[in-house]
């Protein structure tokens, strides 16, 4: 019996594994960081063998109230990944297997690879629509990628899309093919007509080093990029200095910042009520965006999220936050569940990688609605 992470996102540690019925484990901090949450390993040489695994300090991860009613997913094959029976107490993650093969991968939610996260890059770059740029480079020195995506007339609405600021959160990246999927599409009457009016500036994945270190919620440095846009640096925020810089450059009329959510088993999105001498003109632009949603796909809803904070309370420091105030722009946080969607569930795989390329898909419409109302 073999248990490793030593792989692109791998994170857990073995306290013990004397048998596979007794397989005990921690989730490893972030770099630099007390946050943890984020797992994922393969564990081999157990084919039609009963095992238990307990991750022991799951009560000591950063959103302990993300583990209730929480399933723990599993692959053979690291493409389809499904449900396994999990149960929480005492502060111990516990799941339970008898794998067909002799190895299984384990995971808190579908990993997204940066192997497929270049992939996605060199595809999309196939488009004569596509300029690819890397905007600079990451403490580990990866690139900053960004995929502009639209010519034509000046004038056209700045959309931006920025994904996995935190990088544990991968049906951030998901969610991005799906929105790829409707803008490189030649054929797809959406994207014609968004690409008549608008023009994309698009970062499939803001946090590169922590997604391949396997990182829940923060960087090489440790720092939690949505906390940082009120005065990034090359230093320790790398990232959101350079497309803070890019976005200074261009201008943002639309932006969406697509995120997971440990403890809220629906899709939803956050506001920009908080910022300072908010105009409820404004406020209103995303209050249609979330009614557009509300229509347009049967997995989102706004009856369950965040709630309103109060007015002038926002420091700026969170991304959708300082684009608001920034640029007057219509900017909202999504979050996708790490359990399943409550509106329709799943048994088998939960909310998964298919269901957040289908929402990212159905943001577009939304997209457009929201560019044709100015």
């Amino acid at each position: 019996m073999i248990i490793t992470s030593a792989f692109d996102s791998g994170n857990i540690e073995v306290i013990q594994a004397d048998s596979p019925s007794n397989i005990r484990l921690a989730i490893r901090k972030d770099h630099m960081s007390d946050f943890q949450q984020w797992f994922h390993f393969r564990l081999s040489g157990v084919a039609e063998t009963p095992c238990k695994l307990v991750i022991e300090n799951a009560g000591d991860s950063a959103y302990p109230e993300g583990w209730p009613d929480y399933q723990a997913r599993a692959s053979y094959d690291r493409e389809t990944w499904f449900q396994i029976p999990t149960s929480y107490a005492n502060g111990k993650l516990t799941f339970e297997i008898e794998p067909d093969q002799d190895s299984v991968w384990f995971a808190y939610f579908a990993p997204y690879s940066m192997e497929r996260h270049a992939d996605l890059i060199a595809e999309a770059a196939q488009s004569p629509l596509v300029k690819t740029h890397v905007l600079g480079h990451t403490l580990d020195g990866q690139a900053m990628d960004l995929i502009e995506l639209g010519h034509g007339p000046e004038g056209r609405k700045k959309v931006w899309l920025i994904a996995r600021q935190h990088p544990g959160e991968t049906m951030a990246e998901w969610w991005m093919e799906g929105a790829l999927d409707v803008l490189l599409d030649p054929d797809n009457p959406v994207a014609a007509k968004l690409l008549q009016k608008a023009h994309f500036y698009i970062v499939p994945n803001m946090c590169p080093d922590g997604s391949k270190r396997g990182h829940l919620r923060t960087n090489a440095a440790g720092v939690n990029l949505n906390r940082a846009w009120a005065e990034p640096d090359m230093e320790t925020s790398p990232e959101v200095y350079l497309v803070r810089q890019k976005m200074l450059e261009t201008g943002v009329d639309i932006h969406m910042d697509v995120h997971g959510d440990e403890a809220l088993p629906v899709n939803f999105l956050a506001g920009y009520e908080t910022i300072p001498n908010l105009d409820p003109a404004h406020y209103q632009k995303f209050l249609d965006f979330e009614e557009s949603l509300c229509r347009i796909s049967p997995d989102f809803q706004r009856e369950r999220g965040y709630g309103k904070g109060e007015a002038n309370s926002s420091d700026l420091k969170k991304c959708t936050d300082w684009t608001a105030h920034q640029f007057k722009a219509l900017a909202m946080t999504l979050e996708m569940p790490f359990k399943d969607n409550d509106l329709l569930p799943n048994p088998d795989e939960g909310w998964s990688p298919t269901r957040a390329i289908a929402l990212g898909r159905s943001c577009m419409s939304a997209v457009l609605e929201a560019v044709e109302r100015g």
